[in-house]
């Protein structure tokens, strides 16, 4: 994984004393809050409901065991004990003292961590695909250019102050977009042309929140040398004509969506004749300094059968559960990638102890080269596994409740802090996920149901991607009780889509049952191995529909 320069630590290490400071003066009344504000949240530091929130950033989801360790301390010494998985890659403390942040900053640092940009009106985290690097079938890996897009949006003095905050999200993999590209402001896809060389095919104007949009193609085939020129020119045309008079209408889809594709790639064209060719032109000696990172580990040689892993799945039904869905081939033979979900019944999805995080790290020193990711459904993977170790490694994980076998399935619930935490949010969604959780708890009617997802948001803002959800439930507020709205057949693969709404709204009471019906449909109409969104695609919103809704419901 990437390492700090020494100019790296040094910038870190400045920032975070400069925000000692800010913080000293506005304690001191020295610095008023409309002042305040935008320096706290450019050091990720919000208002929730009860406390402060630090959102501390994950770049592309890589971390090592060693800045894991650093968060469970962190959460033991300036929180409650747990932390919080988010899907962008990142990880949220829900009970800082205002005061005490600076020192978690400090301590971040040590680890070659921070908090900068992970809120405010500037390009966040960039996103990517958690197994990046380890899958077969990648055109490239995409890791070193999300550290080169990192390195070149940190702290850059054009685009601090955006209309709005932006999102940038790669992925390598032709077949599966495990990075939901196609719904973030920029999203990136490595290609190949007919020459064999490497480029991107670049999508702009993606998002969801109240105004869910799929992102248009503005570049089939960007060659490589001009991604950060070429990126510039899209924020500099999004920095000139963002609107910044309506916070609600300052995305960039809607600047796309009010110009028209055609007319907004103009603009870009005609900004990048001044950029193209100049000082932000990748070279090959930086991609290579920056991927010589990310290089390999020292991989044992193996057969690509393991004696020992056969034998313990036919006899341990429950490990061969937990491998049929937590556990990912790996383009090295001998070696495997292991999902470890973070939704057990009852425990909000994506939160997670200091004592479980402290027992990943010395599972990923001892099974994965010091080195885990974390995904966009809110849950960690071990990357780098080796075939024999898969039973041990089942045993440990099963003894800190770690090993719950739904990766993929209904359960693995994708969901936001909700009405329980978050200020804007119209109802909750925790509880929502908890009983749909324990309404499901059959394994086997879960695998039989097969890879069907299932996202949650408290409100509009759709921070679990409720659209894009196979099935996506929204809370909404009705005279100030909480509903929720059901919609099906979203997607944030390459076949992207958009969720559509089901029909009126229900009682939280309501939904694990309304979800059943929407199953039974699916059992019923599907073809043989046809996945839930398939069916749907095929059959439409109608029999859903009126299942859910028919008389005496």
């Amino acid at each position: 994984m990437y390492t700090y320069s020494e100019i790296d630590q040094r910038i870190v290490d400045e920032r975070v004393e400069q925000y000692r400071d800010q913080t000293r003066r506005y304690l001191s009344g020295d610095l008023s809050e409309e002042a305040f504000l935008p320096l706290r949240l450019q050091n990720g530091l919000y208002v929730q409901r009860h406390a402060p929130m630090l959102r501390v950033a994950i770049p592309y989801g890589l971390l090592s065991s060693q800045q894991l360790r650093k968060l469970s301390y962190i959460s033991r010494f300036y929180d409650k004990g747990y932390a919080h998985f988010t899907t962008r890659q990142n990880i949220q403390f829900n009970w800082p003292k205002l005061e005490q942040v600076p020192d978690i900053l400090a301590e971040l640092a040590s680890v070659q961590m921070h908090a900068i940009q992970t809120s405010g009106n500037c390009i966040r985290n960039t996103t990517t695909d958690p197994f990046a690097g380890v899958q077969e079938g990648e055109t490239a890996d995409p890791r070193p250019w999300c550290e080169i897009i990192r390195q070149w949006s940190t702290l850059h003095p054009e685009f601090a102050y955006l209309p709005r905050k932006f999102k940038i999200a790669v992925t390598g993999n032709s077949e599966t977009d495990r990075a939901a590209v196609q719904f973030h402001d920029i999203g990136l896809q490595l290609r190949k042309n007919e020459q064999g060389k490497t480029g991107f095919k670049v999508f702009v104007g993606g998002g969801l929140g109240r105004t869910p949009v799929i992102g248009t193609v503005i570049n089939e085939f960007l060659p490589w040398q001009h991604l950060l020129t070429y990126l510039d020119a899209i924020l500099r045309v999004y920095n000139q004509y963002g609107r910044r008079d309506n916070k609600y209408k300052a995305r960039i889809k809607i600047l796309v969506k009010a110009m028209g594709i055609d007319t907004f790639k103009a603009h870009v064209e005609q900004e990048w004749l001044f950029l193209q060719d100049g000082p932000a032109t990748l070279t090959t000696k930086e991609v290579d300094r920056v991927t010589s990172h990310f290089s390999a580990p020292d991989y044992s040689q193996l057969p690509e059968e393991s004696e020992t892993l056969n034998r313990s799945l036919a006899s341990n039904k429950g490990f061969a559960n937990w491998y049929k869905r937590n556990v990912s081939s790996h383009k090295v033979k001998g070696y495997a990638a292991v999902v470890v979900t973070l939704k057990n019944t009852g425990v909000a999805p994506g939160d997670i102890t200091a004592t479980q995080m402290d027992h990943i790290a010395q599972l990923a020193d001892r099974y994965s080269f010091g080195i885990l990711r974390i995904t966009h459904e809110q849950n960690m993977v071990l990357t780098d596994v080796r075939k024999d170790d898969l039973f041990q490694l089942w045993q440990e994980l099963e003894s800190q409740s770690l090993a719950t076998p739904n990766a993929g399935l209904l359960t693995d619930v994708i969901c936001c802090p909700g009405g329980d935490f978050c200020n804007l949010a119209n109802a909750k969604s925790i509880p929502v996920a908890s009983a749909i959780q324990q309404k499901f708890e059959d394994l086997d009617y879960l695998h039989d149901l097969g890879d069907l997802s299932l996202n949650i948001s408290g409100c509009m803002n759709a921070c679990a991607h409720h659209h894009i959800g196979n099935i996506g439930i929204l809370g909404v507020d009705k005279k100030g009780e909480e509903f929720y709205q059901i919609m099906i057949g979203g997607s944030a693969g390459h076949d992207a889509s958009l969720g559509k709404i089901l029909g009126r709204s229900i009682s939280r009471a309501e939904v694990p049952d309304a979800v059943s019906r929407l199953l039974a449909v699916y059992l019923e109409q599907r073809l043989e191995n046809e996945p839930f969104l398939a069916t749907y695609r095929r059959i439409g919103l109608t029999p859903f529909k009126e299942r859910v809704y028919e008389t005496g419901h």
